[in-house]
């Protein structure tokens, strides 16, 4: 029975790498993969703007608004304002440079997604989105999940898939605050390396 577990399991291992290339190959690319932690196929930065709606005046600009409010767990038991359990929808501005888009330019990506705050002792969250590029310079999203441990000078996300030009993209994105306003805006410098591109 053991036997037939591990047979079962190689073939499905076969058919899904055997999916995988030829997946890639239909899109006409190959794989590049990095072999050193010091040389990734593909390097960027790009800075990331939130806006969040603070339920009052910044109706017009905000780009991000929390969809469930403070548990009351947060509020009566954590006095410290973690909002714990707060989960936050965004579709952000991403920049080249540390300046937002005027009025009528377009961001070189967005970032759509979601984080929650999901800690009760210190403000840390969880990232799950899509850096979106719709540009004549890229095509295509890149896909981070990963621990956003707010204390910490810098922290990094898993890039874990993307499409278009970054399609089935492997790395890590290092972010560090670059500048905020109170709870209101935040901005990240957002380092992306990627160590396994089809190109």
């Amino acid at each position: 029975m053991q036997g037939l577990a591990s047979s079962s399991k190689l073939s499905l291992a076969v058919v899904v790498a055997a999916f995988l290339l030829g997946s890639a190959a239909a899109h006409g690319l190959r794989r590049v993969v990095s072999s050193s932690s010091d040389e990734p196929c593909i390097e960027m930065t790009l800075y990331y703007h939130d806006i969040l709606y603070n339920g009052v005046n910044n109706t017009r600009n905000a780009t991000s608004a929390a969809a469930t409010k403070p548990t009351a767990l947060s509020t009566t038991h954590w006095k410290n304002g973690t909002y714990f359990g707060t989960l936050v929808v965004f579709n952000d501005p991403m920049t080249v440079g540390k300046a937002l888009p005027v009025a009528g330019e377009e961001p070189a990506a967005r970032a759509q997604g979601f984080y929650f705050y999901d800690k009760q002792e210190s403000y840390t969250s969880w990232f799950g989105f899509s850096i979106v590029f719709n540009s004549t310079a890229h095509k295509g999203t890149i896909n981070l999940v990963g621990a956003d441990l707010m204390d910490d000078r810098t922290r990094d996300l898993s890039v874990v898939g993307g499409t278009g030009d970054f399609f089935m993209a492997r790395g890590v994105a290092t972010l560090r605050l670059d500048a905020s306003e109170g709870t209101v805006y935040f901005r990240l410098q957002m380092d992306i390396k990627l160590y396994e591109c089809y190109v």
